[in-house]
């Protein structure tokens, strides 16, 4: 079968609104609603500028998200969420608040607990209006239809996929971005280019999607570097938002390979944050993937406009060795345990990879 054969479903928020200066198109969308019971989930820097909203009536406001949001924080928002019950659900932040916002949405009043939904298409519905504004370029997660957790238990992401998260209106103003500092937004913006490239290269690859992670890359390559130079840099922050929302197309109907399933112990066992987790483990998955498909890795290089991936990551200032993040040598053995056990991620890779071929991974990016 062809990737052109292969049946796909494709689903998008119901309504995407583009641009700089955009922010307050959210008030006015609630107003016109009649939706005036609001509640916010935002970590704390977004917490302090809800005003940009344009939000009218009864306003409340969660700002406690995690960078790397795990179960009891995620009840610490459903615990507002019972108290408040809006009629309006914001997730307005990185991708951690955007996914805490999709599962505040959809649990409150369900019967249902975060265990009973993960996988796909467990929940029940949705009674409230969801409203998405991401404030950094990276996860796409306005877009999409997944919400990712941390069980301290296990030290694993949970992974919800229900079309009932979809946004109702996602917002996405690049002026939001401006502020976002240096080292952010470069390792943000190879989280964003790790989408792009996972969703081009993976087993499920479909036309219908490699139209847009591919313009993604090139938009990475183009406007990534000036952002990390000049973070008021709007042509540059529109560019990355643009590339981010197109990364965020590729999660639903073709979702990430090794490179995320290789990262996520990053952060669940050392509290890596998710995008520099992503940054430094993306040019070692592209390399060992490039034997399984040799003309898209090409492809993907001369989008970015590089030979080195690793050398054009580094160049942004990250950090790409795991000694230098504060993994420690003698974990690199349990996370490849762990990393081999995300089937979900790892049966998308178009080349196989073993627990000991990991192992390697981690060996070489230490």
């Amino acid at each position: 079968m062809t990737d052109l054969l292969r049946p796909i479903e494709i689903l998008r928020p119901n309504r995407i609104e583009f641009g700089p200066g955009l922010a307050p198109l959210v008030g006015r969308w609630a107003a016109e609603r009649g939706l005036n019971r609001v509640l916010v989930i935002a970590g704390r820097t977004n917490a302090a500028r809800i005003d940009v909203l344009g939000l009218q009536g009864e306003v409340t406001v969660f700002g406690e998200v995690k960078p790397e949001p795990d179960i009891p924080n995620l009840d610490a928002a459903l615990a507002v969420a019972a108290r408040v019950k809006p009629d309006l659900v914001i997730g307005f932040g990185g991708g951690s608040a955007l996914d805490l916002a999709k599962l505040v949405a959809v649990l409150p009043g369900s019967g249902q607990t975060i265990h009973d939904v993960v996988g796909p298409e467990k929940v029940n519905g949705r009674r409230v209006a969801l409203v998405q504004v991401p404030t950094m370029a990276g996860t796409g997660s306005e877009a999409g239809t997944r919400s990712l957790v941390t069980d301290p238990a296990t030290q694993a992401k949970l992974a919800v996929q229900s079309r009932h998260m979809l946004a109702d209106l996602a917002v996405i103003d690049p002026d939001l971005m401006l502020s976002v500092p240096p080292a952010v937004t470069a390792a943000t913006g190879v989280d964003a280019l790790a989408h792009c490239v996972e969703a081009f290269t993976s087993r499920r690859a479909h036309p219908a999607i490699d139209l847009y992670v591919l313009e993604g890359i090139r938009l990475v390559g183009r406007y990534l570097p000036r952002a990390v130079k000049d973070g008021a840099d709007r042509e540059a922050r529109a560019g990355l938002a643009l590339a981010s929302l197109y990364g965020g197309y590729g999660l639903g109907p073709v979702n990430t390979t090794a490179g995320h399933a290789v990262a996520y112990p990053l952060g669940t066992r050392h509290h890596v944050a998710h995008g520099l987790a992503c940054a430094v483990i993306f040019p070692h998955t592209l390399a060992w993937n490039a034997p399984a498909v040799p003309e898209k890795t090409e492809a993907v290089l001369a989008a970015l406009g590089t030979k080195d991936a690793y050398a054009w990551c580094a160049a942004l200032g990250i950090e790409m060795r795991l000694s230098g993040i504060g993994v420690p040598e003698a974990d690199l053995p349990v996370m490849a345990k762990e990393a081999h056990a995300i089937r979900r991620l790892l049966d998308n890779n178009p080349r196989d990879i073993s627990e000991a071929e990991i192992l390697a991974l981690y060996r070489r990016a230490f």
